[in-house]
């Protein structure tokens, strides 16, 4: 598998905002008078694009992480159209690993945080990567993408393979992970792969927070470069952070 010992290198997408005009108009009556169009003095609900925007982590929520944009360069697919999984049931466990939004999202955004771990083992040494999606969802499809997801870890014990862009990624075993009560339902995973006969643990976290999303993935790159075994946890400050901002 060769997603993991990019995905050290990466950092994925820039997403721009719209905005929003408004305009009022007056009769001649009302010429010399101020406007008073409510719909000019309301404020403006922000779009789903935005939300994401205001709320996903910053280097400022975090101690001592490096937070930054990923890139596509070493994507393992851009878009969740160009995935395929050989047990479909196990689709929503492959983008989750690979920084691709769940179900059918509104607006996704995502980060990776960079820096020592604070969760380190004898197989989680260097410097730990965290990556964060987040997804906006129309109301009731977050709840659904989220069962998928829970389905899937139940489903997917003996492992999956998925393809994309002529990249194969393979994952020996998927099995559920205890975590911190967050949002208003969480999940945890952790799979294992194989790469040049070493063995890599990776972990995984999707918390729903009303109609929004969070993906949490660790991995740690460089154990693959350096054919070593890895089990990298994902970093509780990034984690707390990002669940806090969400509330």
């Amino acid at each position: 598998m060769n997603r993991p010992a990019k995905a050290a290198l990466v950092s994925l997408a820039l997403l721009s905002l719209a905005g929003l005009t408004a305009c009022g108009d007056s009769s001649d009556s009302a010429a010399d008078k101020p406007k008073t169009d409510a719909s000019a003095n309301a404020s403006k609900a922000p779009s789903p694009a935005e939300h994401l925007a205001s709320s996903i982590i910053t280097a400022a929520d975090t101690d001592g992480f490096h937070v930054e944009e990923t890139s596509d360069e070493y994507a393992f697919a851009k878009s969740t159209d160009e995935v395929t999984v050989d047990k479909p049931v196990c689709a929503p466990l492959a983008y989750a690993m690979n920084q691709l939004p769940l179900g059918n999202p509104q607006a996704d955004l995502a980060r990776v945080a960079s820096g020592p771990s604070d969760a380190e083992t004898e197989l989680s040494k260097g410097i730990n990567h965290t990556y964060v999606t987040l997804s906006a969802h129309d109301s009731g499809d977050a709840e659904s993408a989220f069962a998928d997801a829970r389905t899937a870890v139940d489903a997917c014990t003996d492992g999956f393979t998925a393809k994309a862009n002529g990249n194969e990624a393979s994952y020996d075993s998927v099995t559920p992970e205890k975590v911190s009560a967050a949002g208003h339902e969480s999940l945890g995973f952790t799979s294992t792969t194989g790469f040049r006969g070493i063995k890599h643990v990776l972990h995984a976290e999707i918390v729903r927070s009303g109609d929004v999303l969070a993906v949490y993935f660790s991995v740690d790159g460089m154990a693959f470069v350096d054919n070593r075994p890895s089990d990298s946890k994902l970093s509780p400050t990034v984690v707390k952070a990002q669940n806090g901002k969400l509330g």
